[in-house]
């Protein structure tokens, strides 16, 4: 489509010059080695051409790299049985809510009664202890007893009641109530509860699997405080500082996200890339970690040369300006470019150039279509 444009542009200024003397054609090379149009003043003015200059303006590089979201380490939670036991219920999928205190699981063994067993045993070895401990410092008060038998007692005493505040740290550990103990209610299982907020990613256990200590039975993942993890390679580890702006994509999804380097790594990994922290400037529900990404991270600004989007043509995968001689004499420059921002784009000239040279800024792409099409 844009060759079709281009050529009836071409054939429109070639007929209102078939008037003219032919000293008023425009001319133009075959090839872009030569690089040169030259326009009469009917073509200069149907053209529409703008004139202007470079402009020097400080300009932010960038760097693209790969990466993914990840949450940090507190915000992951392991969770494994206090105590060995057989799985009785589960009440939990991977991708589930859950909240603190929600039971994920119920777990049944034998040991649990006996556990609840000796401490009722030794609460009552307890009480019994305390009486006498408390009998033997009014009978040492009265200088009835000796002063070792006040000793023993409160050694006993003391002894009992570091083995019940023992017992007592287990059964909180296995969310048992001592005040239930106390009013007779054993319980062959106990319930295997959250610790905190957020969703279940993981489930590697079934119902009446035996399970010990050591076992990963579920992984919880709070989704507060989803990053980014980025990839940068050593080359550019120098050019990244915390602060600067980061613009994310999704794979396959053009939607882009705002987030900020928080933190650069210190250590450089075997493929000889650094570990860039990123915190995104809002929460998105949609985020999940271990999305792969895109993003790009921009660099200290430079001060370049700019001019207007519009002052680019292409020609076979290359870029060009156009510069004007003078008398509609137009000749093309091969550019090297940057990453755009906004209507600007910074750009470097290939071959040595005045910086204070006259600039086509609109109207280089039906200058180069004029070259393009003479060569056709």
């Amino acid at each position: 489509m844009k060759n079709i444009v281009l050529f009836i542009f071409a054939v429109s200024l070639l007929t209102a010059c078939t008037s003219k003397p032919p000293s008023e054609q425009y001319t133009s090379v075959d090839s872009l080695q030569g690089n040169v149009v030259k326009l009469t003043s009917v073509q200069y003015k149907a053209s529409n051409i703008v004139l202007g200059k470079m402009e020097r303006r400080p300009v932010a590089g960038s760097i693209t790299v790969n990466g993914k979201l990840d949450v940090p380490p507190q915000n992951v939670t392991i969770i494994s049985p206090p105590w060995g036991g057989f799985v009785n219920a589960i009440y939990i999928l991977p991708g589930m809510p859950v909240k603190k205190g929600d039971v994920l699981a119920v777990l049944q063994n034998q040991e649990y009664i006996q556990l609840q067993q000796d401490y009722l045993d030794n609460v009552s070895k307890l009480e019994f202890l305390e009486k006498e401990y408390e009998r033997q410092v009014e009978l040492a008060r009265e200088n009835v007893n000796a002063q070792k038998s006040l000793q023993q007692s409160k050694a006993q005493y003391g002894s009992m009641k570091a083995i019940v505040n023992g017992l007592e740290a287990k059964l909180a550990m296995i969310h048992i109530s001592t005040a239930s103990l106390q009013n007779g209610k054993i319980s062959s299982t106990i319930a295997l509860r959250s610790p905190v907020n957020g969703f279940v990613t993981t489930v590697n256990v079934s119902t009446g699997q035996f399970v010990t200590a050591t076992d990963v039975l579920f992984k919880i993942v709070s989704l507060q405080h989803i990053h980014v993890e980025l990839q940068v390679y050593e080359k550019d580890i120098h050019k990244i500082s915390t602060g600067q702006k980061v613009t994310f994509h999704l794979a396959n999804d053009t939607t882009c996200y705002d987030a900020s380097v928080y933190l650069v790594g210190k250590e450089i990994g075997a493929d000889r890339t650094v570990q860039v922290h990123c915190d995104m400037n809002r929460e998105h529900q949609s985020l999940l970690p271990g999305m792969f990404v895109t993003a790009r991270i921009e660099t200290a600004s430079d001060t370049e040369n700019v001019v207007p989007m519009e002052a680019i043509a292409n020609y076979e995968g290359k870029n060009y300006i156009f510069v004007s001689s003078g008398s509609n004499v137009f000749r093309a420059v091969p550019v090297r470019t940057g990453n755009s921002s906004g209507s600007l784009i910074p750009i470097d000239l290939s071959e040595p150039e005045d910086e204070d040279i006259v600039i086509v800024t609109r109207g280089a792409f039906e200058l180069m279509g004029l070259l393009k099409n003479k060569q056709e």
